[in-house]
């Protein structure tokens, strides 16, 4: 199995709307580890680490769906590499 990670910033209206907690909900469906908090400047942001389909499918949702109510205008990924494991036990919000 390919084991990728990836940071990620999604802009927009994504705060005040539980994007942090139905990303999460959606994170976990997925078997995906790492974290996702809300930052001062308005955004949202975190890291992806899991099975490489079920990344880009966690991916696609930041990027297209997100939360309802949210409007989302980009998802800005850094970092993207593959991994030997996830270096997370689950996925978590930090505040």
């Amino acid at each position: 199995m390919e084991v990728a990670s990836v940071d990620f910033e999604v802009f927009g209206k994504v705060q005040g709307c539980n994007f942090t907690k139905v990303a999460k909900d959606n994170a976990d469906r997925l078997g995906i580890t790492g974290w996702i908090k809300n930052n001062k400047t308005g955004t949202v942001a975190g890291r992806l680490q899991g099975a490489k389909s079920s990344v880009d499918e966690m991916v696609r949702w930041l990027s297209e769906e997100g939360s309802p109510g949210c409007q989302i205008e980009r998802c800005q990924l850094t970092n993207q590499q593959a991994i030997i494991r996830p270096d997370y036990p689950k996925f978590s919000l930090k505040f």
